[in-house]
């Protein structure tokens, strides 16, 4: 039996056939993901909502003859922005409006204030707080609420995120939204929209969708003859995080072009991290935008930027850095990559520069050293009360810095493994595709399922690329 697995992205779209008898991932196909609507004013950004159902109807286009039973269809995509659809037939009313958009920041008119930060003082704390300081600038609630101040919100629109929208177009039937990707909206402790707020707010007259576990099935895509059931799409952060195994008591260090700290939790429990919905009614604690790949391109476009000056052929400079940050011995010069706004600050720093210490090889071990340690003061805010039991590392930067996971290692006095699958995400659609066809009973199993074929364990010593 096979299903397809879509993960819609902010940069592509991609997708595999998923083996569900072998457990296993197929060949993975990318196109990329429609350019953002032009001639927006400053700080909008929004994307056609047609365009990104056109390019996920492509890709699946383009596996269908790999699968010739498929036997469902199962996704994940970007969380947060909103698509207001039409109520019969979900033609859209608005573009997808991202949560890249940071309009909220705009002042409103005769207040001195921004729309977001008017927003939140409309809000009683104990509401802002069940949603688990997920109610930021491109939240759907807080984008709605730009959108509403600007005049009438049409009369009975659906408020959906933007894989919800593309399955209603692609699979017909209600609109639903999986609790995963109501981030930003959901009651945490009532597993229910938070209606309060939604009148608080006065987006209370929109015709918010039914909300559903990722394992009931939402429509039926008809395609080139065929008829496949199709699932509500997931949130990516949580689905990929399902993809490296995550355990109970296990704690998550992503590490991408961002950074993310997670830590799974069986009751609501407020505390300086964010609060996001999982599977099985489950919780996850997190910490996300830490500095990571992103910061660390600041200090690589700076040291390469002679040479593009110079009109020299453009050359990846990776190999050289981290070959040179694995030999040079650790140092006192501190680097602080919180170039950005994040839970770490919005100034970044290098400091302590002597003659003896600024070198290509000790700049970015001590960059390294300050993101493990980033890691280490976040897992205190996630479990304040007792360290964690294990530590799972994932992402593309882990992988290929065997420094960065040395450094991690030092901080954590637990067992350390690292993600055995490098697409994470398509790996958790998998489990969850083995949970909706009813090969396994439970997430649990599924898990176990996928986990027997994925055990190549990926070494933690320090070796150079």
């Amino acid at each position: 039996m096979n299903f397809i697995g879509v993960d819609i992205g902010s940069s592509s779209v991609k997708a595999a056939v998923l083996d569900l008898e072998h457990a296993r991932i197929g060949d993975v196909v990318h196109c990329p993901c429609p350019e953002p609507v032009s001639g927006l004013p400053e700080r909008h950004y929004e994307l056609d909502p047609m365009s990104v159902v056109d390019t996920v109807g492509e890709v699946i286009r383009r596996l269908l003859s790999a699968a010739p039973g498929c036997a469902g269809i199962v996704s994940c995509s970007q969380m947060a922005g909103v698509v207001l659809a039409d109520a019969g037939g979900g033609r859209p009313h608005s573009n997808y409006l991202s949560w890249r958009d940071q309009r909220a920041l705009d002042e409103c008119p005769g207040r001195r204030v921004s729309y977001f930060e008017d927003m939140r003082r409309s809000l009683p704390d104990a509401q802002w707080a069940t949603l688990g300081g997920e109610l930021k600038l491109g939240s759907s609630l807080c984008l709605l609420n730009w959108c509403r101040q600007q005049g009438p919100l049409p009369a009975g629109a659906v408020p959906l995120m933007l894989g919800d929208f593309v399955w209603q177009q692609l699979a017909g039937g209600d609109a639903a939204t999986e609790y995963s990707n109501a981030l930003g909206a959901l009651d945490l402790q009532t597993w229910d929209w938070q209606r309060q707020m939604f009148e608080c707010l006065q987006v209370d007259q929109l015709a918010w969708p039914r909300l559903v576990d990722p394992w009931e099935r939402i429509g039926t895509l008809c395609i080139d003859g065929r008829s496949i059931p199709c699932y509500p799409s997931v949130g990516d952060h949580q689905c990929s995080l399902l993809g490296t195994f995550l355990e109970t008591d296990e704690l998550s260090v992503n590490v991408s072009t961002g950074s993310q700290i997670s830590l799974l939790s069986d009751s609501y429990t407020p505390g300086e991290h964010q609060i996001r919905p999982y599977f099985e009614r489950w919780l996850l604690n997190t910490v996300t935008h830490l500095p990571a790949g992103r910061a660390l391109n600041v200090l690589v476009d700076l040291l390469t930027s002679v040479a593009a000056d110079s009109q020299q052929p453009p050359r990846d400079a990776w190999p050289l850095i981290l070959q040179a940050a694995e030999s040079a011995a650790d140092s006192d010069l501190a680097v602080d990559l919180a170039f950005f706004e994040g839970p770490m600050g919005s100034r970044g720093a290098i400091r302590n520069i002597s003659l003896e210490n600024l070198s290509l090889g000790t700049l970015f071990r001590a960059a390294f050293q300050n993101m493990s340690d980033n890691y280490a003061a976040c897992a205190k805010r996630l479990a304040p009360a007792r360290p964690c039991d294990s530590l799972v590392l994932s992402g593309g930067l882990v992988r290929k810095a065997g420094l960065l996971r040395e450094l991690i290692a030092r901080r954590f006095d637990c067992p350390i493994r690292v993600s055995p699958v490098e697409e994470e995400s398509l790996c958790g659609l998998l489990v969850l595709a083995l949970r909706a066809s009813g090969r396994a009973a439970d997430l649990a199993a599924a898990i176990s399922q996928v986990r027997q074929v994925h055990t190549r364990p990926v070494p933690l010593e320090s070796s150079s690329p």
